[in-house]
């Protein structure tokens, strides 16, 4: 029996209400009941509760307070081990020299790999590219920047321009992944380290050789582990990084005062959360993230497991988490073409952008906050972005 809008009617298995999809295995199906319309009423009905209200610098300094402890407890930072029970403990593993020949700005560079224990029996490999004739900052030690990589780049193989891989050689060329390298090849000192899940930390499910686990990352699988005990996949890898600036510190050789971050795409995502919620990043460079969750993560729901944070969207959006940068100097990049824009396009950028702005118009810090558009998809463009970068060098 087959219930249908005209009642109860007797009916084969396939009737007059269904019929066979064209591959005659499977129901077509004319209407689908899904779940997103709710979830975008929903969103517009609870979303941004904690963004600032309004007022002036005062009440703005308590507000970014106030944001950034909610923030460090959603992503669970409190219950990461205490930096003071685990000491770093790091080694060089590797010192090799390697040539990199930039048209304008040739330089030697040496390539270290370095270990350090983040919490106790978890480790991150970092390759540390040190220029030899690097540039310095106003206390006469070379500038120095953490890159943090992305997805579909092999983790810091990418990132820090480990050449003779063919797939990490693909990766480059169609993001233009090297951008530790590139920051290196100008006399910057650049520490381009393994996220948990990629490279050399990744998890078991695809710790394999074929091109596709090597390129990918296992943030699916920490965040089924770190989730129910109240932990998420941005808030470890924050934790990492955090515990990355402690190694600059104890190194004591590069400036501390001019500390930036620097990431594309998913390292982005890293550099965002990492300067927003620690001072010691004194400035940041944000390519292919800044973007406003309702278009980019709850309409196009199909993005990787680190993007989300469970009770994030009730207290702010990406612009808000960006406004808490200021008014230290930042940099964001949004490719006109990126398809993780969104549906409305890179104006979706353009709103989280100026919802940073006003923060640094209030604070007077309106020099100090650079927006760039590059043509093409989702990439890390170079136009404009080494003007920039040495522009905040300036007083640093």
């Amino acid at each position: 029996m087959v219930l249908n809008d005209g009642g109860v009617t007797s009916a084969d298995d396939t009737s007059a209400n269904v019929a066979l999809a064209g591959n005659g295995r499977t129901l077509h199906i004319d209407r689908y009941y899904d779940t997103l319309p709710g979830m975008l009423r929903r969103y517009d009905r609870q979303a941004r509760r904690e963004a600032f209200p309004g007022g002036d610098a005062r009440d703005w300094q308590a507000w970014q307070a106030r944001l950034r402890e909610q923030l460090r407890t959603l992503l669970g930072l409190d219950l990461m081990e205490s930096a003071g029970q685990c000491p770093l403990n790091p080694r060089v593993t590797e010192r090799v020299r390697v040539e990199a020949d930039d048209a304008d700005d040739p330089r030697g560079i040496v390539r270290e790999r370095i270990l350090i224990q983040v919490e106790p029996d978890v480790w991150m490999p970092c390759y540390v590219l040190i220029p030899e004739h690097p540039r310095l900052g106003a206390d006469g030690r070379p500038l120095c920047w953490l890159c943090p990589h992305g997805h579909q780049g092999g983790g810091k193989y990418s990132v820090a321009g480990v050449r003779g891989v063919p797939a990490v050689d693909d990766a480059i060329r169609r993001f233009h992944y090297d951008y530790g390298l590139q920051l290196a090849c100008r006399g910057y000192v650049t520490l381009c380290p393994d996220a948990r899940g990629f490279g050399e930390r990744r998890d078991a499910r695809l710790q394999k050789d074929d091109e596709r686990s090597f390129l990918r990352g296992t943030c699916a699988q920490l965040a089924h582990m770190a989730e129910p005990l109240g932990l998420t996949v941005a808030g470890m890898l924050v934790w990492d990084l955090m515990r990355l600036v402690e190694y600059v510190r104890e190194r004591d050789e590069w400036n501390m005062g001019a500390l930036g971050c620097f990431g594309f795409s998913g390292g982005g995502m890293q550099t965002l959360w990492l300067a927003a919620l620690d001072d010691r990043i004194r400035r940041a460079f944000i390519s292919g993230y800044m973007y406003g969750v309702r278009d980019s993560l709850l309409t196009m729901n199909g993005n990787c497991s680190c993007n989300y944070v469970p009770g994030l969207w009730n207290l702010v959006d990406m612009g808000d988490v960006g406004s808490l940068i200021a008014p230290r100097p930042l940099v964001v990049q949004s490719c006109i073409g990126d398809h993780l824009n969104g549906p409305r396009g890179v104006v979706n950028a353009d709103e989280q952008v100026a919802i940073i702005r006003s923060a640094y118009r209030m604070l007077g810090a309106e020099n100090h906050l650079t927006h760039l558009h590059a043509p093409g998809e989702h990439h890390f463009d170079e136009t404009g972005v080494w003007d920039a970068i040495a522009a905040s060098d300036q007083g640093l």
